[in-house]
């Protein structure tokens, strides 16, 4: 199929369950191909703490929001940024 990137996936059916439960297609895709290559118990260990985007600035959040490729931004409040990027 022209323009799907589901040729690349190393777990097709893991990728289906992220998707089922919520996660974006890029977070699905690098989970599940993360899954495949490494075993889903490695994949799980790897995961670290990372800080929460409650304690960042509003001008870090757009920052990170631009990083990302959201667009919309620019007019959300702080509590409105974290919300987009944690659902992202």
């Amino acid at each position: 199929m022209p323009g799907s990137r589901n040729n690349s996936l190393k777990n097709p059916k893991m990728y289906e369950e992220l998707r089922d439960d919520g996660a974006s297609k890029e977070k699905a895709a690098r989970i599940s191909n993360a899954a495949a290559k490494r075993g889903k118990s490695a994949v799980g260990r790897k995961g670290g703490e990372s800080g929460s985007y409650d304690d960042w600035s509003v001008a870090d959040l757009r920052r990170r929001s631009k990083e990302l490729g959201i667009s919309g931004y620019s007019g959300k409040t702080k509590s409105q940024l974290v919300d987009l990027l944690r659902n992202q």
